[in-house]
Parts: C-alpha cells; sequence; structure tokens
C-alpha cells in the first residue's frame, strides 16, 4: 500500500482536462511552446506556464532549449506509454459500460492516429485497416470467444517467415483502438507482425511518442497484406 500516494500524486495531475489536453497534444512526439499549449488547450499564457510548471516537476514533461526558445516535450517513452494505456482503457470501459452504443472516437494528433504502439503491436488506421483484410480474406476465423488463425492464414503468415507454431498465447485477439472505433490486431500474432515491420524497415520510432513513421516502402507493403 506504500505506493498507492505515489500513483495518486500522478492521477491527480492526470485528473485536471487541461493539464491532459496538454500532453495529449505532445503525444505524437513534438515539441511546443508555452504559448501553443496555451492556445490548444484554451488557457491563458499565465495558466498553461503553471501547469506547465508541475507536469514538468513532476517529470512528466521536459524542457528544451531551441533558438533561444522553451519547448516541452514528453519526458520519456513510459510517460506516452501511460497516457495511451488510459486512452485505451477509457474507450474499452465505455465500451463494455454501454455495449450497444460506440463511444465516439478520440481525437488525437494526426501521426498518432495513422499509426502507433499499442501494447507491443501496432495501432492505429493502418492496423485496423490490416486486421478488417486478414479478416475479409478469410486468414482468421472469428468464433464467440475467440479468433483463430485458419489453415489459409497460417500459410500466409509462413510466407512471411511468422510460424504459429513458435509463438505464445493469446495467438490472435481483438485490441479496440481508440482511435478507429474498430479492433486491431493484439496477442502474439500482432507483436511478431510488429517486429516483422520493425526488421524491415518499413516503420520506425518518433522520439518519446507512441507514434510511428512508416516510409513509402513500408505503406506498401503493409497495405499488399491480405489485399484481393
Amino acid at each position: 500500500m506504500e505506493a498507492a500516494p505515489c500513483i495518486s500524486q500522478i492521477a491527480s495531475l492526470l485528473a485536471e482536462p487541461k493539464r491532459t489536453a496538454m500532453l495529449w497534444a505532445l503525444m505524437d512526439g513534438s515539441a511546443k511552446s508555452s504559448e501553443e499549449l496555451a492556445t490548444l488547450a484554451g488557457l491563458s499564457p499565465a495558466s498553461a506556464n503553471a501547469h506547465l510548471a508541475r507536469l514538468t516537476g513532476s517529470g512528466l514533461l521536459r524542457i528544451e532549449a531551441r533558438r533561444g526558445k522553451r519547448l516541452f516535450r514528453v519526458a520519456a517513452a513510459d510517460v506516452s506509454a501511460a497516457i495511451d494505456a488510459l486512452a485505451s482503457t477509457t474507450m474499452a470501459s465505455a465500451a463494455r459500460s454501454t455495449p450497444q452504443a460506440l463511444p465516439p472516437a478520440l481525437m488525437a494528433p494526426q501521426l498518432l492516429r495513422r499509426a502507433r504502439w499499442c501494447h507491443g503491436h501496432l495501432g492505429g488506421e493502418l492496423a485496423a485497416q490490416l486486421y478488417q483484410r486478414m479478416l475479409e480474406a478469410g486468414w482468421f476465423e472469428r468464433h464467440e470467444q475467440r479468433t483463430e488463425v485458419t489453415v489459409k492464414g497460417a500459410q500466409h503468415l509462413a510466407d512471411l517467415g511468422i510460424f504459429i507454431q513458435a509463438l505464445a498465447a493469446p495467438l490472435v485477439c481483438d485490441c479496440f483502438d481508440w482511435s478507429q472505433q474498430q479492433p486491431h490486431l493484439g496477442g502474439a500474432l500482432g507483436a511478431g507482425l510488429m517486429q516483422l515491420f520493425l526488421q524491415a524497415n518499413w516503420i520506425s520510432v518518433i522520439n518519446e511518442s507512441r507514434a510511428l513513421s512508416i516510409n513509402e516502402a513500408g505503406l506498401r507493403e503493409i497495405s499488399r497484406l491480405a489485399a484481393r
């Protein structure tokens, strides 16, 4: 129980919507001035500086000097991971509480919506589209409580160098995407595909962000997967 006060300190900082708005604007790995963040959060410069001082003092943000100007950036990858996890939990809990109505997709910087890290696998628009193509192409078969890789899917994955027999369970699972209102591929197979994309140099990490950069070859090759 001794760790609880430390958790609550960070939680209390994130409970303020204006501070969360400024953190959220930096989730794409960008560095922004206090003036930019004040505008994005709808704050006066003085109020923004007070909030930024608390976020910086707590280790959630860091300051870097550029041409004599102070810019704010997410302090480390673990901060981005925590914010992303909160976003996922927010959407998943909303979906559980009102399953008859999809929660609205969270607004976020374009880079985050396009492609990002998500629990070791690929998330975002690119991931959701890929998972949908795989389902439609018959790579996976959905049952009431599980999703299984079909023989066809296993063959195609083996052609990519991914052998499902070598992967740990759970092999395939839906991971609800907070920016797309539909699932992308989670589980060991999702992580395996992520490693394939990284090793092929199709995608790369952006600073301390959860956002991922996709090069032209990567976009072309990933878009071809499971395409009819």
